[in-house]
């Protein structure tokens, strides 16, 4: 009879040497605790983060900028403010007839004031010229000129610089009357954005955060919080910031996407593969996950683990996603292969309803395990699989959106998803002929 060599070492070897006797030490033992601890997270999940809802910014100019810049590229900016996703600009008293005229009409006029002889002299000139007439908002640093402006019709908008402690309590104490608050900071940090908004989000006042020419801060300044603030004022000079905010802000964007109940027709134990994990920068919430699959018609919603499990912590900022050759639904009709995706990859996030936001990847894992493949049709005979790890602990969402085993599923079990027309070329949707199988 074959004998199987033990993987167990002999307890004790000696050695001698020098004529002393050495002993040898044997492997280590465990190093996990022979009584489990108590999971450390339960008491933090389920999460319940607030999927923010799309809300349109003000995005404000501040002209004072042009002034600096040739003629060109002044009239190009000032083209392309009229054509862009702009709805405001700030004027002044001294630029304010030229500008007037060449600033798209359907941008809103914000005109800013200094005192109230700047105001008085305004009010004297707007009775006879048209330029005043257009004019919604009156901007100024001075509380008694915003007051005058209200007292005279005006919508009104505090300007602050924010530097220490003293200023940044004045500026939401006494932002909270105006209509506006534009505020500018002196420290690269967005603490005390997150104060401003925290003491202002509930009132009737609009917050605008000047960030000058930095676009990062620019898009940053719109999701503190996850509320952010009600808009920017920005003062870019190139084109190539208008164009990488622009971009930015639509990689930011997170439209609806249509989810659907999808019957299981099939389910296939496959051999060994590789398989991804993707652990994000975010939490989960308890009807939100991934939509994942192996073909352009359309993906299942692969459910995190935020749900109890008896043999580990929760780990609610990741999902067990699929394999490795599988795709990963974006926003705006787009897919990343899971094998792309790396520390600081976008992610979009689907809940139960088609709600969306986008959260980011911390990493992912790849590992040899076993594999299960699951087939689906969904609405209009759109035929959907995904290739999951054949694991108990894995799972997908009910139609329901409920946690199901995926090792317990069977023929005829309804689960979320979506089908969507096939085709892809690098992510990108396109209309052509493809049979995928």
């Amino acid at each position: 009879m074959e004998q199987v060599q033990s993987k167990r070492p002999a307890a004790e070897k000696t050695s001698r040497k020098n004529g002393a006797a050495k002993a040898t030490p044997s492997k280590r033992g465990p190093t996990t605790p022979l009584e489990p601890a108590a999971p450390a997270n339960t008491a933090l999940f389920p999460v319940t983060t607030e999927v923010p809802q799309s809300r349109e910014h003000l995005l404000w100019y501040d002209s004072r900028v042009l002034a600096t810049m040739d003629e060109d590229s002044s009239k190009a900016i000032v083209q392309r403010l009229g054509q862009g996703r702009y709805n405001g600009i700030v004027l002044y008293a001294d630029n304010i007839a030229e500008m007037d005229k060449a600033v798209s009409p359907r941008l809103q006029r914000i005109l800013h004031l200094e005192t109230l002889e700047d105001w008085n002299h305004f009010t004297e000139k707007a009775g006879a010229e048209s330029d005043g007439k257009r004019v919604a908002v009156i901007s100024s640093y001075e509380p008694q000129v915003l007051n005058a402006a209200r007292a005279a019709g005006f919508r009104t908008s505090l300007r602050m610089h924010v530097d220490n402690a003293t200023s940044l309590h004045a500026s939401f104490h006494l932002g909270v009357h105006f209509d506006h608050l534009m505020v500018s900071f002196k420290d690269p940090t967005n603490i005390p954005l997150e104060l401003v908004i925290a003491e202002l989000h509930k009132t009737n006042t609009v917050l605008l955060k000047e960030v000058h020419q930095d676009v990062d801060d620019a898009v940053i300044a719109l999701g503190v919080l996850e509320l952010g603030s009600d808009g920017v004022l920005t003062s870019f000079t190139t084109m190539e910031q208008f164009d990488r905010f622009a971009s930015k802000m639509d990689a930011q964007a997170s439209p609806r996407i249509e989810i659907q109940v999808g019957v299981i027709d099939r389910i296939t134990h496959l051999g060994l593969g590789y398989r991804a994990c993707i652990d994000t920068t975010h939490m989960f919430n308890p009807d939100e996950g991934i939509l994942v699959g192996s073909t352009s018609t359309g993906g299942i919603l692969c459910c995190p683990e935020v749900f109890h499990l008896p043999y580990m912590e929760l780990r609610p900022f990741r999902i067990n996603a699929a394999s490795v050759h599988s795709y990963v639904f974006q926003s705006n009709d787009r897919t990343s292969y899971i094998s792309e995706l790396r520390a600081g990859s976008q992610l979009t996030t689907v809940n139960a309803r088609g709600e969306t936001r986008q959260i980011y990847v911390g990493r992912t894992k790849t590992e040899i395990r076993p594999l299960l493949l699951i087939e689906a049709t969904f609405p209009e005979n759109r035929k959907v699989n995904i290739i999951m790890q054949d694991d108990w602990h894995v799972r997908i969402f009910s139609d329901e959106a409920k946690p199901l085993n995926v090792t317990e599923l069977k023929p005829g079990d309804r689960v979320l998803g979506f089908g969507t027309e096939p085709g892809r070329h690098v992510g990108v949707k396109v209309d052509e002929h493809i049979i995928e199988l």
